[in-house]
Order: structure tokens, then C-alpha cells, then sequence
């Protein structure tokens, strides 16, 4: 599948620059995509388009929604700003990136743990994975980081940032957050190396799930990497469709 992807992307690459039409577009279209799917996920009850009224016309939704989950919406639209201005500065992933990408999704929700490594042992819901205890954070994000840098040039970038989202959420290193966090650590690896924001659907949420506990169990991680990759090539696809 691979090669049918960097068939698409050489082809995509092959048709920029986009004109600002195309660009405004897409950045609109994808702000909404990822940051609804992203939040529905961890189960935000927002619609598609009640989202897409708090971020384009930045009304507020009645009817029993939270504020919680107005927030989570314009936290995780200010998260993707974020990473696409990591991108055209060049800034590689750092702890520092990974700590502040978090603090943007939890400010105003949660400050005290916004950006701040868990101090207490979690367990995950549904799942078998313990995630390590919670003395060791440190020290294993500095590896992922590490891991992150000797891999960075060895592997395709859609393994690469599939591997990175799954040792990230492996780690599971903040209170709450996490799962967002890690989506959007997966878009900058594959934003840097030139491909569109990608995005796992709600309605793909069981096979994410159950792909990222069978790599938690038996350490068989080629199921996730399809994942992530279907949906690479879906938003190319889309990419494409746009540019013309």
C-alpha cells in the first residue's frame, strides 16, 4: 500500500504550489474533519456541524452541550494550528513540542495537569495494557524521543508515525488528553514529510481501538500501521479531488 501512497503523494507534490482558494479550502474542510472525528473518538457528543458552527462562526451550541466540550473543539483547532506552524518552521518533535501541543488541549479544562507528565498510575478502561508506572514517565518519553530521532530517516514516514502514536499512547504519559495528543503527534510526523492532515474516523473507532490493543498484547503492530495508512491515503485522495 505504500507505494500506491507515494504514487498519490508524488502526484499531489507534482501540482503545488495550490492556489490560496484551494489552500483555504482545504484548511477549513480538515480543521472541522480532524478536530470532530479527534474529539468523537474520546466521546465528545458535538456534531459535525455544531463543530463546524463553533469554529467558522464561533457561536456557542445550546441544548445540554458542555463546556467542556466547546472547549475540547476550540482547544483542538488551536492544536492544529499549532502543529502546521511547527511544520513551516522546521521544529522537529521534542518533549518540549509533545508537552506544549498537550497544555493546548487541556487548557481551560483541566490547567493543573495542562502540559504536566501524570504523578499517579493510570489504568485504561476496556484494556489489558497497563501503562507504565507513573515514576517511569519521564524517563520512557525521553526514549520515544530518542527512539523518534534513530528512526526518523530509516523508516517510511507513514510506519514511522504509526509507531510513534502507538509507543506514545503505550506510555499513556499525561492524565487525560492523551489519545488527541497522539493523533496529532502522528499529523506533524507525516506533515513534515509532505503528506495532508489525516484523519481516524469515529466510525473506524473499534478497528483503531482494537488494532492498538492487539499491539499492546502481543506487540504485532502491522494492523495499526494499516489504519493509519488507509486513512494517509484517503486524505490524499481528497487532496487531489481539491487540487484538480
Amino acid at each position: 500500500m505504500f507505494n500506491e501512497i507515494d504514487n498519490k503523494k508524488t502526484l499531489l507534490d507534482n501540482k503545488r504550489p495550490f492556489n490560496k482558494v484551494a489552500i483555504d479550502n482545504l484548511k477549513k474542510y480538515f480543521d472541522v474533519e480532524l478536530t470532530y472525528n479527534s474529539n468523537a473518538i474520546e466521546g465528545n457528543t458535538l456534531t459535525i456541524t455544531e463543530t463546524k458552527v463553533i469554529l467558522e462562526e464561533g457561536l456557542t451550541i445550546g441544548r445540554g452541550k458542555s463546556l467542556r466540550e466547546h472547549l475540547e473543539v476550540i482547544n483542538h483547532k488551536e492544536a492544529i494550528d499549532y502543529i502546521e506552524d511547527i511544520v513551516n518552521k522546521n521544529i522537529d518533535i521534542s518533549e518540549r513540542v509533545v508537552r506544549d501541543l498537550h497544555h493546548i488541549i487541556l487548557k481551560s479544562i483541566d490547567n493543573k495537569n495542562a502540559g504536566e507528565y501524570r504523578k499517579v498510575n493510570v489504568l485504561i478502561s476496556g484494556s489489558q495494557h497497563r501503562p507504565v508506572e507513573h515514576f517511569l514517565v519521564q524517563e520512557k518519553m525521553n526514549e520515544l524521543v530518542n527512539w523518534y530521532k534513530d528512526n526518523k530517516d530509516k523508516l517510511h514516514p507513514i510506519e514511522l508515525a504509526a509507531k510513534f502514536h502507538f509507543k506514545y499512547v503505550y506510555i499513556h504519559p499525561f492524565i487525560d488528553g492523551n489519545g488527541r495528543t497522539a493523533r496529532l503527534l502522528m499529523n506533524l510526523i507525516l506533515m513534515r514529510s509532505g503528506y495532508p492532515i489525516t484523519v481516524i474516523r469515529t466510525e473506524e473507532r473499534d478497528e483503531y481501538m482494537k488494532t492498538l490493543e492487539k499491539a499492546s498484547v502481543d506487540g504485532n503492530i502491522d494492523d495499526f500501521v494499516k489504519v493509519v495508512a488507509n486513512a494517509v491515503n484517503r486524505s490524499l485522495d481528497t487532496y487531489l479531488y481539491i487540487a484538480g
